[in-house]
């Protein structure tokens, strides 16, 4: 099967899009659209493609007889270009967040039902050889069972833009990814969250640029998130720093390439405090990582006729993680999260 891809949105993230739809060998771009055209022509002119470009979804989508979209634009279209590409008959994958509110995520949820068609979310987060170890380790019960997640978020980046201007800029631009981190590590769902929300002293953001949050699990473990976009030294990885604690010991990841865990030496009788032995996590992930980890298994499971691991109606219960966090942090209470 061929897939003829429609590439919407022609800047910021698209340069890698565009890079792996020309690389992959079933898969034919047969036009571009960016609400700027000139946009998609110097995309199209700058990969040396000979293929149509358009301002307008619905004319491309008609013109050009594409099967998926891939929908690279800002959030605050995606639900019209993902509702109007899956109601064209069209799967979708697309650029974190699935939706710029819950009410657009249910609806566009509501919508993949209704037409039979997919949409996969990009969480390239999900896609590193390190993680899969700490999910193995996890998985294994090598720890014993999970009863709390940290996960430390520590960075200044300048972006300028939007980003400066936002309200939550750190939850609801960045802190998805580590929500869904969470999630696909504990293998566990959102029950509620309690959320602090601030803006620290030389903050160069006009909302509130850090965060603390308490989030109940589903198998009745927690995970806290104590995060900030505005911290300058001693920074952690984009992947945040983590440390599980279970029952029989703990498992760190620096986030980048250090992985350890501990765990109760039962050869040794039990002390005011237990001697412990240290695990080896092996790396045992074969497959690409990034964004192209992701969109081979999107991919994979188009093709397999299976939902994504990141399809929408998984990813909606990290996007609800996020909106939960904002009410909790403006009404200053725990919000219950329910079910997505």
């Amino acid at each position: 099967m061929v897939h003829k891809i429609l590439i919407a949105g022609c800047g910021g993230m698209s340069n890698v899009w565009f890079d792996y739809a020309i690389e992959r060998s079933n898969t034919e771009i047969v036009g571009a659209v960016d609400i700027f055209e000139d946009n998609a022509k110097a995309m199209i002119q700058k990969k040396g493609l000979d293929i149509p470009t358009f301002s307008d979804l619905t004319t491309a989508l008609a013109e050009t007889e594409a099967n998926l979209v891939f929908d690279v634009t800002i959030p605050a279209s995606h639900k019209e270009v993902v509702i109007t590409s899956l109601q064209a008959g069209c799967h979708v994958f697309g650029e974190k967040p699935m939706a710029e509110s819950m009410i657009d995520a249910k609806r566009i949820l509501q919508v993949t039902k209704q037409t039979g068609k997919t949409y996969s979310v990009m969480q390239n987060r999900r896609y590193t050889k390190e993680i899969r170890a700490f999910r193995e380790c996890l998985a294994a019960d090598t720890i014993g069972k999970v009863g709390a997640v940290h996960a430390d978020f520590f960075l200044g980046p300048h972006f300028g833009g939007f980003r400066d201007e936002m309200e939550h800029p750190l939850i609801i631009d960045m802190a998805i990814h580590t929500f869904d981190q969470a999630r696909f590590l504990s293998g566990a769902d959102p029950v509620s969250v309690y959320c602090h929300e601030f803006n620290p002293h030389g903050s160069w953001y006009k909302g509130n640029a850090s965060a603390v949050c308490i989030f109940e699990m589903s198998n009745g473990s927690v995970f806290h998130y104590n995060g900030s976009w505005c911290a300058e030294g001693l920074n952690t990885s984009w992947d945040s720093s983590w440390r599980v604690v279970g029952s029989k010991g703990t498992a760190l990841w620096d986030g980048t390439n250090q992985l350890k865990a501990e765990v109760i030496d039962e050869a040794i009788p039990t002390e005011f405090m237990n001697q412990h032995q240290q695990i080896g996590l092996p790396i045992t992930w074969k497959g690409k990582v990034g964004h192209l980890g992701c969109l081979d298994e999107m991919f994979l499971a188009l093709e397999e006729n299976r939902l994504a691991e990141t399809d929408c109606s998984d990813n909606i219960k990290s996007m609800a993680m996020v909106f939960a966090a904002v009410e909790s942090a403006k009404t200053n209470k725990k919000v219950e999260i329910g079910i997505c």
